[in-house]
């Protein structure tokens, strides 16, 4: 099923920064001369860089990609329904696409990961330096990131670059998917299945796998698997069982597929 944000976040954009005329000049653009929501992810993602030509260029590139890749496109659009419905912002989706540090960084890993797929690493790995010390969240883009991620805050996170996340997968603050020094081979980070909640300043380290819909608490550190719908708390990721957490509305849910 198509994305509502389609016809809708373009509008709504217009709607909020009519209301407030101040956005224009903080974010650097005006939505009444947008064409499209690829125009618009593309002028909100740049506004996170310092003005300058930087800033410009960055905007002209990601509103290529996303203009023309419709898969990124469609994907960064789901990210964006889901981080609406399960951060609450006051606003809707227009809003955290303006004002959600995470969903930025989540952004940023779209056009990167596109940029790697088409055969510019390079150019990819520039602009994850770039939107790194902007955004203080380092995504690499060889990880593969499923359908309906939310991050929430953002700040601090780590993604590794062999980690795979799954679809409706959620991530706190400070979360880091590394290696451990030990098994060091093409797959040496963490692999979280569909679902699954990584708490706040949580370390995920080595080629484990967090099984689906399980739940990593705050602060936990974790170097072997997590059983399918389990809670691991602690320094020594202690296994509490199964949990009683039913997990947020999965993206399917969101946009209404399969009711």
């Amino acid at each position: 099923m198509t994305n509502s944000l389609i016809q809708t976040l373009l509008p709504a954009t217009k709607e909020m920064f009519a209301a407030e005329p101040g956005l224009r000049a903080l974010y650097g653009y005006d939505p009444a001369e947008l064409e499209g929501p690829a125009d618009l992810l593309a002028a909100a993602l740049a506004a996170c860089l310092p003005e300058g030509v930087g800033r410009a260029w960055i905007r002209g590139l990601a509103s290529e990609v996303f203009g023309h890749d419709t898969a990124t496109l469609n994907t960064a659009l789901d990210d964006l329904l889901v981080t609406a419905a399960r951060d609450g912002q006051p606003g809707g989706a227009s809003a955290v696409l303006h004002f959600a540090n995470g969903y930025h960084a989540l952004l940023s890993y779209r056009l990167g990961r596109a940029l790697w797929l088409a055969g510019r690493e390079t150019l990819a790995l520039a602009v994850k330096g770039q939107f790194t010390r902007a955004l203080s969240v380092e995504i690499w883009p060889q990880a593969e990131i499923g359908r309906g991620v939310w991050l929430d805050h953002g700040l601090g996170l780590v993604i590794g670059q062999t980690a795979v996340i799954e679809d409706d997968v959620s991530l706190w603050h400070g979360v880091t998917l590394g290696s451990n020094f030990v098994d060091m081979g093409t797959g040496r980070h963490p692999t979280l299945r569909r679902g699954a909640v990584i708490g706040a300043g949580a370390l995920i380290l080595g080629p484990v796998e967090i099984g689906a819909g399980a739940t990593v608490a705050a602060g936990a550190i974790v170097t072997r698997d997590v059983p399918a719908g389990h809670v691991v708390t602690g320094p020594r990721a202690s296994d509490r069982g199964a949990g009683r957490f039913a997990g947020f509305a999965p993206l399917a849910q969101l946009k209404g597929e399969g009711a």
